[in-house]
């Protein structure tokens, strides 16, 4: 199935978690807030969130600073 993350179309599997699409996309380890159609996915809920056809994900990045 198809789902946009950060503009750009991606496929994935039907039944896709956020914790999937976090190792597909080799961002484990990383900082970074996840959004899906403009709500906010809490970390705690990416093993249970599952994503559909058409979902609008954005991915940022958290960035140090001093």
């Amino acid at each position: 199935m198809d789902i946009i993350v950060n503009g750009k179309t991606n496929t994935v599997q039907p039944n896709t978690s956020v914790a999937d699409l976090i190792t597909i996309l080799a961002l484990d380890g990383k900082r970074f807030a996840i959004e899906i159609n403009k709500e906010l996915v809490l970390r705690s809920s990416f093993d249970t969130t599952h994503l559909h056809a058409g979902d609008k994900i954005e991915i940022v990045g958290a960035i140090g600073g001093g």
